[in-house]
């Protein structure tokens, strides 16, 4: 009975240590300011990936400039500037050009080469 409250305690700490650390709060735009290159996007961080080709640019002035490519080749790049900020610890950006609604992306993995962001209903992979 002692091994087994024992073993459920070890399993709550690591499942508490591994939610909080899976979580990174962004104080300002410092930290993710510049060009990601999105190479892939998932419904789960762990699931199957689907290969992108895009570049995001974080810039100072608010504007996230993006630049896709069309993986289907029916057009071969589209450019757009939508407006982002940070608050709260998230990234809010712009949902769809020239309108109001925002979508909030967390950052769930962010180092200097490296970011993972877990938007509305897909996780975007980044890599500098």
């Amino acid at each position: 009975m002692k091994l087994k409250q024992t073993l459920l305690a070890a399993v709550a700490l690591l499942l508490s240590v591994s939610a909080n650390a899976a979580e990174v709060k962004l104080e300002d735009n410092s930290l993710i300011k510049g060009k990601w290159t999105l190479y892939a996007e998932a419904i789960d961080r762990h699931k199957e990936q689907v290969a992108l080709f895009g570049v995001w640019d974080f810039r100072d002035n608010g504007v996230l400039n993006t630049v896709t490519s069309d993986r289907y080749g029916r057009t071969k790049n589209l450019e757009i500037d939508l407006t982002y900020k940070v608050e709260n610890g998230v990234i809010k950006k712009q949902k769809t050009p020239g309108r109001s609604k925002m979508e909030t992306c967390k950052a769930v993995e962010l180092d200097d080469d490296n970011m993972i962001l877990k938007c509305t209903f897909v996780h975007l992979f980044f890599k500098r």
